[in-house]
């Protein structure tokens, strides 16, 4: 008997959601997992193709396709559904397209019974996890979307290869909005103890705030690269998934730029958007305030006033 069990469900079977199930398998990261789509017969192929590969892992993961009553019992239940992003198309473009595909999620989960945590993926993803929080009528805390997390693991990987440093030194974020309005609070970037603005100065010629500029501005269209190379993003945010769904089936208390309600942070109320939280089994345990300078509060107030736009638009 197994005690303790951890249970995911993933809503949708695209390329993202598959890139989180596969990435969970291979992790061995739960030992129940849940495909559901509204096309049974494709959840139903991805299980049996996962299932294949069972016997080369070290997992004992249980697989199957499944519905809205499986989410009774879960731990967490990612929304990966929703309309693909079209090159050249703003990530609130998708707006509106998406809000009717949660409606049909969201309830049907609730009235499960489900008590985990939500995880979002889909795009635009600060207004999704909020519209998510409104539909379900949970606490914010344990509504949860993957916000600027990849953003930020691509903030790391650029800094890394420009101060020859390995990126897992490297403590920098990107917050605001998950898409284009996002930014990177160099005031609070570090390479081990020391800022990375400190570093900067002291270079002489070695390194300039225009070459942090031009990595900002790499982070930030990067997404965009990938979708007019191959058209779409799904291996990354997998892998950003399993990183948030660690966190919470292990109660790592782990600090990850998530989507997160502010509640009166740099002054804001109600908005979901990209900043540092410490992320255990019950969600979002607290939000980080960063000591922002008076130009990063302005961005900040700027992406929030954004996004509050954007979700006030919506008839939910």
């Amino acid at each position: 008997m197994m005690l303790n069990k951890r249970k995911v469900v993933i809503v949708g079977t695209g390329m993202v959601g598959m890139s989180f199930a596969y990435a969970l398998l291979n992790q061995n990261v739960c030992d129940e997992l849940v495909l559901i789509d509204i096309n049974k017969k494709r959840a139903e192929g991805e299980a049996a193709d996962l299932n294949h590969g069972v016997a080369f892992s070290s997992s004992s993961m249980r697989i199957y396709a499944g519905n809205y009553s499986d989410c009774s019992d879960a731990d967490i239940v990612a929304i990966c559904a929703g309309a693909n992003q079209k090159p050249g198309e703003s990530r609130l473009e998708l707006l509106q397209r998406n809000t009717a595909v949660f409606k049909s999620i969201v309830g049907p989960v609730v009235r499960s019974g489900f008590g985990g945590v939500f995880l979002v993926a889909t795009n635009p993803v600060d207004i999704m996890t909020r519209i998510t929080c409104e539909l379900s009528n949970f606490n914010p805390s344990r509504v949860v979307g993957t916000g600027t997390t990849l953003d930020s693991a691509r903030l790391r990987y650029l800094v890394g290869d420009y101060f020859s440093v390995d990126p897992r030194n490297v403590h920098a974020y990107v917050i605001g909005e998950h898409g284009d309005s996002e930014f990177v609070p160099w005031s609070q970037a570090l390479i081990s103890t020391k800022r990375i603005t400190d570093i900067v100065e002291k270079s002489g010629d070695q390194y300039s705030l225009e070459d942090l500029d031009k990595i900002s501005g790499l982070v930030r269209g990067a997404a965009q690269h990938i979708i007019e190379a191959k058209g779409a993003t799904y291996y990354g945010i997998g892998m950003a998934m399993v990183r948030i769904a660690k966190a919470i089936l292990q109660n790592q208390n782990s600090v990850l730029t998530v989507s997160v309600r502010l509640r009166g942070e740099y002054g804001k109320k109600g908005v979901f958007i990209g900043n540092p939280a410490i992320i255990n089994k019950n969600g979002v345990d607290r939000t980080i305030e960063l000591e922002l300078t008076p130009d990063e509060l302005e961005r900040m107030e700027n992406s929030c006033t954004l996004l509050d736009e954007c979700f006030n638009s919506i008839e939910l």
